[in-house]
């Protein structure tokens, strides 16, 4: 029945498209009425259109003469002209949703219309790109639309000054990156003068490549942290380390020599669980990866493995290892043979870190117990160094630097690092200079960063497959948008192989044979190890070819520019984000700037006006003959099939294939894509389970001999559906986690706008006077109404601490009062002893000081904060042994450990104001510094700034903000916020 009706009604898209078209058709009807407008007529309209908006009409009631309005504005400024799928894209960005179009489908325009639209409003509308060159191309691309109907543009990418951020966020229109948004959110709720801050409200936001943004990079928190001591054992131990992989190696041979042995006289049952212990601790062993395609075992193992754990025998198991290895989970854990083996070259090394490994689930550990814990992190993140990550995979070491290589594109991360010394340990492990750890003063993740917008609306070519996660975290549906062009790709069958090597000679062929006949082939790689082993192939066998990968990604946008033209072979390490389509016969604009800079250099600004006038003659003297080129080429390679595109590996997610796939067949041309697989690669070696491997056997398949059939193409979408339910259900479950810290930040940061923004800050200060002395009452008294002398003493010490002017009250006095009337004489002292101070210091000095205390103690307390949930983040998965929900104990943990800080920080606030000696008048000084820095880690995205901005123009005049080094605090060290407890107890305790 259900069928019969989709039959009849059409599917819920093709209802919704029905419904949106109404309202393209409105705005087809103003066509017309645009193109008989002057072009000063278009800053008059949008200026009525405003006035309209005051009045009380709504966007929805301006969308179709706004769209409209733009669209000729596009056609007079840019000589475009937005389709009408293009318009119907528009409305569901406005409705704040996601429209997804294929590749070359014309986003970029379509961000215009809805951009215009909720820029009447004046609150700013933010269009989010991923990274650089995308938002300064697409701003000068479409800034002359918007500044022909009267808005202004806005840029924010990285090297920009203060002064320069603010005018741009000023703007009606700002293009920006998603990391520079969030780095100068967090930055604003840093900055020491309200004049510094750079942002607006968040209003609306546009997302280009939104399923990048808010599903790839959704687990990567941005951090902005300051420096603290470096970790020199780091490399003190690397040649611990490097003996236990040396050892671990031997003993996987030995293991795997057994294992051939039983296979030759058919013990299947013995070998498999030898092969399941050499997988465990070396699980990308070539020799191993053989083995395990023997027809049939790669079930057996997978059968032995869920026997063992079964029986709870799997860790006996693990025992025969040095250490073990989690490729899933990315954890590596040394085991009790690893201990031993320590022992014999360092017994000191070997005992803390037993020590260090006993003592994790107990929060109330000695100083050296707390050492040892420290040791045994530094230890394990060596051997996960060591042991899971692999150079020109996850990372390439430039000029002496560990740089991390971003796994959704391919592109190099600079500036970023991994979290919690994993980076220290990996330099290490390189024999590179091994940087200063860090301490994480601010943090936010994409999924908080963008629900703070009043609306968001997303852009991409592939989002259907993550619907429901956009809907469930975001409150966004995807709309699919149809082509303006009917796509003609033809998506053909996996090619498996058994093998890698395998598979490799195989592309390596298939290129060879669609090169010959001059079709354009673009190669996808998941790695930059992957691009250079294929590029070193096609150069034994004289095919010319590009490498698009992290290492050369300067020439990213003229490489995958040029990758249609006829005979082109391009590498490229994932598609995701490039932003430049690839045009069948070539891109003749981009191939002149090529020619051009040969001949005349990279720097215009070097030559003379002759040099000049000569360089814009051959400019278009060439321009003439690429576009002929060009035109010829491109119907040369329609004739052959169009682009094929070639797909190397599947990725974990279907998006990142579909991706790939979608850079052939844009705009209605012809294409084609393939993917060749084996059962070597990581998505099928350890989410494939034994179907797969069922299924090889069933077809009984040789090395070099491919299988291509349904059956595979299926297990292994279903493969890939595994992993991203799983990475969706991580993502979720970090949000529940993160949200916690979300409303935290909320409260902290919007306390905080209000003590930078606030003209007089009397009365919360007397607010928390009143909190402080009800407290210390509270505590003295409990359910009693009278206190001893000896304990009104004590109570009168830790006033006059604070509050109370020494001298001024005698416990006499208190000795026959009942708890109200202490109180009352407590707040009349206090408030006198407030007045007194305001009198001796001046109103001016004193409203500084409550604000400058105020700020440093928020900050401060803020920043241990931060360490202490994420200590009690990583501790809290322990709970579950004892029956209880981790997430629930957090959130109970944390509301403890948030309402101790805020009374810490009142008490703090109020000590300082009674008790601080004023000299000159008080300087507000940033909690970090150039010394320290904003240095994002990662798990952190995007780069930070290196120093704090300077105060504005507006505030020369006040002193300078002076740089303050956070040196880390040890967990029985008095803690800094000035408690009197240890750091442990107090703004460092896991636990409440």
């Amino acid at each position: 029945m259900a069928g019969f009706l989709r039959n009849i009604l059409g599917s819920a898209n093709e209802r919704e498209l029905r419904r949106l078209m109404k309202i393209v058709e409105k705005v087809n009807a103003l066509e017309a009425e645009m193109q008989r407008l002057d072009d000063a007529d278009f800053p008059r309209r949008t200026h009525e259109l405003k006035e309209r908006l005051q009045k009380g009409a709504t966007l929805d009631d301006l969308l179709p003469e706004a769209f409209a309005l733009v669209r000729e504005a596009a056609v007079r400024t840019i000589k475009m002209r937005p389709f009408d799928v293009q318009v119907l894209g528009a409305v569901v960005l406005h409705q704040g949703r996601i429209a997804e179009m294929k590749t070359g489908e014309g986003k970029t325009l379509v961000a215009t219309m809805p951009a215009y639209l909720n820029a009447l409003e004046g609150k700013g509308v933010h269009i989010v790109t991923v990274n650089d060159y995308l938002a300064r191309r697409d701003s000068e691309w479409m800034g002359p639309v918007y500044r022909f109907l009267g808005l202004t543009v806005g840029l924010i990418v990285h090297d920009l000054t203060p002064q320069q951020r603010r005018e741009s966020y000023g703007a009606d229109i700002v293009y920006a990156t998603n990391n520079e948004l969030g780095f100068d959110y967090l930055r604003d709720n840093m900055v020491l003068y309200k004049e510094e801050l750079v942002q607006r409200e968040l209003h609306y936001a546009i997302i280009d490549e939104v399923d990048s943004i808010l599903i790839d990079e959704a687990r990567t928190p941005l951090i902005i942290s300051s420096q603290v001591e470096s970790k020199e054992e780091y490399s003190r131990w690397r040649g611990e380390v490097e003996n236990l992989m040396r050892k671990q190696s031997r003993l996987i041979n030995e293991l795997l020599a057994r294992a051939e042995k039983n296979l030759e006289q058919d013990n299947r049952e013995e070998a498999a669980e030898l092969l399941l212990l050499a997988r465990r601790g070396a699980p990308k062993n070539k020799k191993l990866l053989k083995l395990i395609k023997t027809p049939g075992m790669e079930r057996l193992v997978e059968r032995t493995k869920q026997l063992l754990n079964t029986e709870k025998r799997l860790h006996l198991l693990d025992e025969e290892l040095y250490f073990v290895i989690d490729e899933t989970t990315r954890i590596a854990d040394i085991k009790d043979k690893g201990y031993r083996e320590l022992e014999k070259v360092n017994p000191e090394l070997s005992r803390l870190l037993r020590l260090g490994r006993e003592q994790a689930d107990y929060p109330d550990e000695d100083q050296e117990e707390q050492e040892a814990g420290e040791h045994r992190h530094i230890f394990d993140q060596l051997l996960k160094a060591y042991s899971l990550y692999e150079r020109d995979v996850d990372y390439v070491v430039q000029d002496g630097k560990v740089v991390i290589v971003d796994e959704f594109t391919g592109r190099l991360m600079h500036g970023r690092r991994y979290s919690d010394g994993l980076h220290q340990a990996i330099e290490a492990k390189e024999r590179v200079a091994v940087q200063a750890d860090t301490r994480t003063v601010a943090s936010i993740t994409f999924q908080n960063y963008f629900r703070m917008y009043k609306k968001i609306a997303g852009m991409t070519g592939t989002a259907a497959t993550e619907e429901e996660e956009f809907r469930k975290i975001y409150g966004m549906d995807v709309v699919a948008i149809p082509t303006n062009r009917p796509l003609i790709r033809s998506e053909l069958p996996d090619m498996v192989y058994k093998t890698s090597s395998a598979k490799f000679k195989a592309v390596v062929e298939e290129i060879r044979r669609r090169t010959e006949t001059g079709q354009p082939v673009l190669v996808g790689t998941i790695s930059v190890e992957k691009s250079e082993m294929l590029s070193k192939m096609l150069k034994r066998q004289g095919i010319r070819h590009e490498v698009l990968n992290a290492v050369n990604h300067h020439r990213e946008a003229y490489i995958i520019a040029q990758a249609g033209r006829k005979g082109a072979v391009t590498i490229s390490t994932n598609m995701a984000g490039r932003g430049t389509d690839i045009v069948l016969g070539g891109n003749p604009e981009y191939l002149v700037e090529e020619q051009i800079r040969r001949e005349f250099g990279d720097d215009p600004g070097k030559l003379s006006p002759e040099q000049l006038k000569q360089m814009a003659r051959r400019k278009q003297e060439l321009l003439e003959k690429a576009i002929q080129t060009a035109a010829r080429e491109r119907e040369e390679v329609v004739a052959l099939g169009g682009l094929h595109v070639l797909g190397t590996e599947r990725h974990e997610s279907r998006r990142i294939d579909n991706q790939l796939r979608g850079r052939a067949g844009r705009q209605g041309d012809p294409g084609s894509s393939q993917f060749f697989v084996s059962l070597e690669d990581d998505l099928i070696r350890l989410f494939g389970g034994d179907s797969i491997a069922t299924l090889m056997d069933r077809f009984g398949m040789e090395e070099d001999m491919p299988i291509e059939h349904g059956l595979i193409t299926r297990a292994i979408e279903r493969a890939q559906k595994r992993v991203e339910s799983r990475n969706f259900e991580i993502r979720r479950h970090l949000l529940e986690y993160d949200d916690v810290l979300n409303q935290q930040r909320a409260v902290i940061y919007t306390q905080r706008r209000r003590v930078l923004e606030g003209d007089n800050l009397r009365q919360p200060v007397l607010d928390m006077v009143e909190e402080v002395i009800d407290r210390l009452l509270r505590v003295h008294f409990g359910d009693q109404d009278y206190l001893e002398e000896e304990m009104l003493r004590v109570l009168l010490e830790q006033g006059e601490a604070s509050f109370l002017r020494r001298g001024n009250i005698s416990a006499s006095e208190l000795a026959d009062l009942e708890r109200a009337e202490v109180r009352r004489l407590f707040m009349e002292e206090a408030l006198a002893h407030y007045e007194a101070r305001e009198a001796e210091l001046g109103e001016e000095i004193m409203r500084e000081l409550e604000r400058v205390v105020l700020l440093r103690t928020v900050d401060r307390h803020w920043m241990f904060f931060i360490d202490a949930m994420h200590q009690l983040r990583h501790e809290i998965y322990l709970r579950a042994y004892g029956q209880k929900d981790p997430l629930v104990e957090y959130r109970l943990e944390s509301a403890n450990m948030f309402d101790d800080m805020i009374r810490q920080i009142q008490e703090d606030v109020v000590r300082a104001v009674y008790q601080l000696r004023v000299a000159v008048p008080p300087r507000r000084r940033a909690v970090i510094g150039p010394g320290t820095g904003y240095r994002p880690r990662v798990a952190a995205i995007g780069e930070g700034r290196s120093a704090p901005p300077a105060p504005p123009a507006a505030a020369q005049g006040a002193p300078r903000p002076q740089p303050v080094t956070v040196a880390k605090v040890g967990r029985n060290e008095p803690c800094p916020c000035g408690s009197g407890k240890k750091y442990k107890k107090c703004c460092g305790a896991p636990r409440a």
